[in-house]
């Protein structure tokens, strides 16, 4: 979908500094087992009077005096990336030398990942649209895509595609088609969304997500789910699906993890500032995943904590604080309760 319409849904407040810390028990929402706790660095780092920290500080002041070049000739001795903006660069080496610091006091163990989760499903609707989408334009979901992030070996594992059959307004734009390159004979021959959305499901629960492996979806902003999925459930009169109810905005994730402006959180402008080009095609939903998988796995290899930040509640779109317990999306299930 045009990313300048996905600009112009109203975003929920920036959350706040990381302050909580803990490990959170989640269990199995269908066969109450417990997940085993994998711990992340925030839940080791505690006690900020220790001596390491000022140790960090005066290295993050070295860094931040680094010029561009300096810093890739020490990330090419690290063997760490060298391709990005110079923020993105310094982001880079300091977090490389933070958490070798703290892994020699033991303040984080060697073993703790930068991630709570075991996979993300970075998901990228395509939907209908016109060439000017008046403010009360139904967008009905023509694409359904689903890149699957392995956050340990740091790899796209698999994904599922699939296209969908409007039913609100059936016939196809030309501008939609230009735009996302799917055809009037594609979205004919496809399935209905809540045929689609069960193949999503039992594609997740082959991959034991929240049963046997902690997950969460991400997004290129907050469009998707509070707009695209949530209009189409209320379209095809099904309950909203409870794995999607919270996800990782990866546009708020960047910003707040590199320290750039909203205005340059655009899927092509991540990928530009880490040096890295778009593949495939644009507004292509799978293609779209794709690209944004690329940037959460570099965001990962960089240090982020991506968590999940933004949540719908009560059909409202809110923001979650760092500090809200870390737990995985709940198992995939079949929402056929008709509203």
């Amino acid at each position: 979908m045009e990313e300048e319409q996905k600009e112009n849904l109203p975003r929920a407040a920036e959350s706040g500094p990381v302050s909580g810390q803990g490990q959170v028990k989640q269990r199995s929402r269908l066969d109450g087992q417990e997940l085993p706790v994998k711990a992340t660095p925030a839940a080791y780092v505690k006690d900020f009077s220790d001596p390491v920290y000022k140790e960090i500080a005066v290295t993050n002041g070295q860094i931040n005096r680094m010029t561009r070049d300096e810093l890739r000739i020490k990330l090419a001795e690290l063997y760490l990336e060298t391709r990005g903006v110079k923020d993105v660069l310094r982001k880079r080496l300091k977090n490389y030398y933070k958490k070798q610091k703290l892994t020699q006091t033991l303040l984080i163990k060697p073993e703790c990942s930068d991630t709570y989760y075991d996979y993300i499903c970075v998901i990228d609707f395509e939907a209908t649209c016109e060439e000017n989408n008046p403010p009360e334009y139904l967008h009905e979901i023509i694409e359904f895509p689903v890149a699957l992030v392995n956050t340990r070996t740091l790899e796209i594992e698999d994904t599922f595609q699939e296209y969908v059959k409007p039913e609100l307004k059936p016939k196809l734009t030309e501008f939609c088609t230009k735009l996302t390159g799917i055809t009037q004979d594609m979205v004919d021959k496809a399935g209905s969304f809540p045929d689609v959305l069960q193949r999503v499901v039992d594609w997740m629960r082959e991959k034991e997500l929240g049963i046997k492996c902690r997950y969460a979806v991400l997004t290129d902003g907050s469009w998707d789910m509070s707009k695209f999925l949530n209009v189409q459930c209320h379209l095809s009169s099904i309950e909203y699906p409870r794995f999607a109810k919270k996800w990782i905005n990866i546009r708020k994730s960047y910003g707040n993890f590199y320290k750039v402006p909203r205005t340059q959180t655009k899927l092509a402008s991540m990928l530009e500032k880490m040096g890295m080009k778009y593949e495939g095609r644009p507004h292509c939903g799978l293609d779209d995943s794709l690209n944004i998988a690329r940037i959460a796995i570099r965001m990962l290899q960089d240090g982020c904590e991506l968590r999940m930040n933004e949540r719908l509640h009560g059909g409202q779109l809110t923001s979650l604080p760092n500090t809200s317990p870390l737990e995985s999306a709940p198992p995939p299930y079949s929402p056929w309760q008709k509203i």
